[in-house]
């Protein structure tokens, strides 16, 4: 029996290795390291803004720089403690996801999303007011789109917005939510910072990794 055991652990280890790909040096899968992390990569389905799945993301993984990864695995560490764990919306992000993106902007006449993800920014703003760029801190592969989950329940603290809604509700500084919404934005910000990253004002979800290694550099290899 505890042959047979291990034979299916070989196994399953043979066929997790064969769906993942050869990434360049210096990028892991994060689920390598943080076996128990909760994803819900929302660009390789149509559940976001766009509402279409994104150029790039050919499977859903999780990809980080090995120092982010290493960072990420402590923040789980720590919330555990709490009954608490991270679920990752979105990690290494191809350039070719950011020029998807860039072309959806420029066509003011697709909204078919807005009332879920920016009912009152008109779209023709979303270049000026920061929500959308022409290159992406997630594409140098050590910025994380996170929230935190109770472990009971697996189910997501409520943060008072939405992941991706562009609106003055999403900025870190709001303070027009109630208590209980406060307080776990507050814990997520407290456990990111004091394990190595840094927060973006505009979106309470996005963090970097402080002396992030390949900083100014963008990839395009796909998320697969």
């Amino acid at each position: 029996m505890h042959k047979f055991y291990c034979f299916l652990l070989s196994l399953m280890s043979i066929v997790s290795f064969c769906t993942k790909t050869q990434l360049p040096k210096g990028f892991v899968y994060v689920t390598d390291y943080i076996p128990d992390v909760q994803l819900e990569l929302r660009y390789f389905g149509s559940n976001n803004f766009v509402g279409t799945p994104i150029d790039g993301y050919e499977a859903e993984q999780c990809i980080l720089s090995l120092p982010a990864t290493k960072a990420l695995k402590n923040v789980q560490e720590s919330l555990k403690k709490q009954q608490l764990g991270i679920k990752i919306f979105d990690a290494y992000r191809p350039q070719r996801a950011v020029d998807h993106f860039r072309r959806w902007a420029r066509n003011l006449n697709d909204t078919l999303m807005k009332s879920q993800f920016y009912p009152n920014v008109a779209k023709k703003d979303l270049f000026r007011l920061e929500y959308i760029a022409t290159k992406s801190r997630h594409s140098s592969g050590s910025t994380v789109d996170i929230t935190l989950i109770d472990l009971k329940t697996n189910q997501e603290l409520d943060m008072g917005s939405s992941y991706d809604f562009f609106g003055e509700i999403s900025w870190v500084s709001y303070q027009n939510l109630t208590e209980k919404q406060l307080e776990n934005r507050k814990l997520l910000q407290k456990v990111m910072l004091e394990n190595g990253f840094r927060n973006y004002p505009k979106e309470w979800w996005h963090f970097t990794l402080r002396g992030e290694p390949y900083y100014n550099e963008y990839f395009d290899f796909p998320v697969k």
